[in-house]
């Protein structure tokens, strides 16, 4: 926690002096979600055009992770007052095949991560409504719902049936 905290008050630091540089992602899928040094901070989509992440100066860890897709981790250098553009395409991957169980996903945090058994599968607002859901082999999973600022995840078991959606909040 202390050193959290420490990494955070270095951050504000720095944003306040002046000293951030920022990271823009061009990524295929958009979907991806970006990770930078193994913290979720939301997807790669939403940081294509005017949006960019701020980022402390130095060598950070950039992981873009799609379940349909192989996962890419890359090193930045981030230089303070500058922006680091990050173009990538990922790999995809063979696609299942059914039978499929249906999942939706409802949180405040519409970019608030998916976890199912602890693997990424992308943010709230991709499964939110009737025409969009994820879609798993029948099972048991455990689900996860981590909101961008880590605050209140929710967690739950969930037990999926073929041809039927269940709503996770």
């Amino acid at each position: 926690m202390r050193i959290l905290t420490t990494s955070l008050l270095f951050s504000a630091a720095c944003f306040a002096a002046g000293t951030m540089g920022t990271l823009k992602t061009e990524v295929n899928p958009t979907s991806a979600g970006v990770f930078i040094d193994g913290k979720y901070v939301g997807p790669a989509g939403r940081f294509m055009a005017s949006q960019t992440y701020d980022v402390a100066p130095g060598e950070h860890e950039i992981k873009l992770i799609e379940p349909r897709y192989q996962d890419l981790v890359k090193k930045v250098t981030i230089e303070a007052g500058k922006k680091t553009t990050l173009k990538e395409t990922m790999t995809a991957l063979p696609k299942p095949k059914p039978p499929y169980a249906m999942m939706r996903t409802e949180n405040a945090d519409h970019l608030a991560a998916v976890y199912v058994n602890d693997h990424y599968m992308g943010h709230v607002d991709e499964f939110s409504n009737p025409s969009q859901k994820l879609l798993l082999p029948p099972g048991t999973y455990e689900v996860k719902i981590v909101p961008r600022d880590g605050q209140n995840p929710v967690t739950k078991t969930v037990t999926l049936e073929a041809d039927k959606t269940t709503i996770v909040r």
